[in-house]
């Protein structure tokens, strides 16, 4: 399968920024995604990210550490409805590379080949800070 093409144009409507997660939680309802809390810089402030990372990273591992994100998406509802009646909506995307496992594992009767790999600067950076 060929990879789409799209325009620099295109490439450039993205909004692309690093982020530091100030709290990372599993919601009760999740079995596979993480709810994380991260820190975008004074212009942006702080977005709820809903990532499906869980099966492979602990909540507390993540936390003060930076990462990749889209920050321009559309906001996608995330879970069920909480008991406040409040909905989960996912404000950015979490950028990860995929990697093959050597051996497949079963999540809720899933096979899962790959893990993914959270995209995270080599040195630490201004919250905020773009990706050109």
């Amino acid at each position: 399968m060929a990879t789409p093409v799209i325009s620099f144009s295109d490439f450039q409507k993205l909004d692309i920024r690093i982020g530091t997660v100030v709290e990372a939680v599993v919601p009760e309802w999740s079995h596979w995604v993480m709810k994380l809390t991260v820190d975008l810089g004074p212009e942006i402030g702080e977005r709820t990210v809903f990532a499906g990372i869980m099966k492979f990273y602990n909540p507390q591992d993540l936390i003060g550490k930076q990462f990749v994100f889209v920050v321009n998406l559309e906001p996608k509802k995330i879970g069920p409805k909480e008991s406040d009646g409040t909905q989960g909506y996912s404000q950015a995307m979490l950028l990860a590379a995929i990697r093959p496992l050597e051996k497949p594992i079963e999540v809720e009767a899933e096979k899962i080949t790959e893990k993914p790999i959270p995209l995270a600067p080599s040195a630490i950076v201004p919250n905020g800070a773009k990706i050109r």
